[in-house]
Order: C-alpha cells, then sequence, then structure tokens
C-alpha cells in the first residue's frame, strides 16, 4: 500500500521570456504550497534553463511542457517540447554568455537525463531530493517538507493558480538517455 500519492503539477507554454519568468513563479508558488520550500530556489534555476534551452534550440515552435512530479522522497522536474534533437553539454568558456544552462542543471541536481518523446520531441528532466512528509495533517493528507505555513494561505494559493493538480538516483553531473 502506498501511503505517499504522487503528486503531479503540469503547465503548456510557448517558451518566450515573459512566459519563462511566469512559469518560475508557478514552480516556486507550487514548491511551497505543497510544503516544500527548501527545493523552490533549485527547482526554479532548473526550470528556468531548460526553458531557456527550448526557447533558443526548439526551432519555431516553442511550445513545451512543464511538469512536476513528487512521488515519495524525489522531486521530478521535466520540460517536454516538439523538438527531436537531444541537448548536447558543452564546455563553455569564462567569457562565454551562453552554453552552461545544462552544466548549472547538473550542479543543482540530483541527476538528469533527456529522452525522446513520442515521434518528435523530447523531455529533459531532472531530480532533486525532497524532504519526507511530516506525519498526516488535518483530514489525513499528508504534509511534505515543513509543517509550518508557507507566507500565504493555501487558499490565496488555490485561487491564484486555478488547474493546477496536485528514476533511479545517480550522482550529480550525470545524465541519462532512453
Amino acid at each position: 500500500m502506498i501511503s505517499q500519492p504522487t503528486r503531479q503539477c503540469a503547465v503548456e507554454l510557448q517558451a518566450l521570456p515573459p512566459r519563462i519568468g511566469q512559469v518560475r513563479r508557478i514552480v516556486s508558488a507550487q514548491l511551497r504550497y505543497w510544503h516544500l520550500d527548501p527545493l523552490v530556489d533549485r527547482a526554479a534555476l532548473g526550470v528556468t534553463e531548460l526553458l531557456t534551452n527550448v526557447h533558443r534550440h526548439a526551432g519555431p515552435d516553442k511550445r513545451c511542457t512543464v511538469r512536476l512530479e513528487l512521488l515519495l522522497d524525489r522531486l521530478t522536474v521535466s520540460v517536454r517540447d516538439h523538438d527531436p534533437r537531444l541537448p548536447v553539454v558543452r564546455d563553455a568558456t569564462s567569457d562565454a554568455t551562453c552554453g552552461r544552462g545544462l552544466a548549472l542543471v547538473a550542479a543543482v541536481s540530483e541527476c538528469w537525463g533527456v529522452r525522446p518523446w513520442e515521434t518528435s520531441g523530447k523531455v529533459v528532466w531532472f531530480t532533486l531530493p525532497a524532504p519526507r512528509p511530516a506525519p498526516a495533517g488535518p483530514g489525513g493528507a499528508a504534509l511534505y517538507g515543513a509543517t509550518t505555513p508557507g507566507p500565504f494561505p493555501e487558499a490565496a494559493l488555490d485561487s491564484a493558480l486555478p488547474g493546477l493538480a496536485a528514476g533511479p538516483s545517480t550522482p550529480a553531473r550525470s545524465a541519462f538517455v532512453g
């Protein structure tokens, strides 16, 4: 019997600069709603880098889906786009203004990877270790992370974010393909 259900959130968007900032704020708010405040900065940085890669490299179709999935003690953040080309990790020079996105994702995550998606497209993902859920709160629901309320009441987050629904471990800097 699984006592801690999976929690999921998905956001579809066009990876344009104003949207990337909005999704970063949505991801941060969702993680706070799940009481995963310690993961906010790393998840926001990782999703920003992945969305920036979609914006820069995914051709004319910038449509993508950001997905958060919390299962037991692991948060997986993924970005699915419609470009079948797999990302390439580059060694950026010290004066380069780009080329560090995947290295940053690797640095802040437990592990990351990429896999083809359907007939065209890919999913780039990374995982973060999540704190174990706290004992069940009112109504019997398990609380994740901190048991004290965050800066926003949950009801306010529900109204601010309508439509949001509630892999193996390896060292950082590793990637899985497939």
